[in-house]
């Protein structure tokens, strides 16, 4: 199977979150705005580490352009309830930022950035891993959704 000709997701979310703090004016931060930015971006750094931190300790690849490099499926840990922590994670981050900055505007490079991932990312991701671990993998990939709700069904 060929790569996929895409750019490497955290330089997406790096994009769209620097779009945003260039473009978008800050409102002023109010104390509940923080506390739910910094609620959410901890969930989701959480949940980025601790995924990045599961493929390591299996010995597999986390770079999401090269999916045939994988060795290893990981269905434990954050995989458990989500196909794509990691992706999570960024998203989470994303939206997090929109947060902090208090403009629904800034919702966009979440939105993007969770679109383009679905659609270009993730489909050839699944169908090397179809490939490599067939059985092992539909079973997984008909227990654990996508995201976090059944979006592929």
């Amino acid at each position: 199977m060929n790569s996929p000709k895409v750019c490497a997701p955290p330089v997406l979310v790096l994009s769209g979150a620097g779009a945003a703090q260039i473009l978008l004016r800050k409102k002023p931060l109010n104390p509940a705005r923080a506390v739910c930015a910094a609620l959410v971006g901890a969930a989701s750094a959480g949940m980025l580490a601790s995924s990045v931190l599961r493929f390591r300790q299996q010995d597999t690849t986390v770079n999401p352009v090269q999916p045939e490099a994988v060795s290893s499926l990981v269905t434990s840990g954050p995989n458990a309830i989500s196909r794509n922590p990691m992706y999570l994670g960024m998203t989470g981050l994303l939206c997090a930022h929109a947060l902090w900055r208090g403009r629904w505007s800034a919702t966009v490079p979440a939105v993007a950035f969770a679109v383009w991932i679905d659609r270009v990312q993730i489909p050839p991701e699944e169908v090397a891993l179809e490939e490599r671990f067939g059985r092992e993998y539909e079973a997984y990939r008909s227990s654990v959704p996508r995201w976090l709700v059944w979006t592929d069904k």
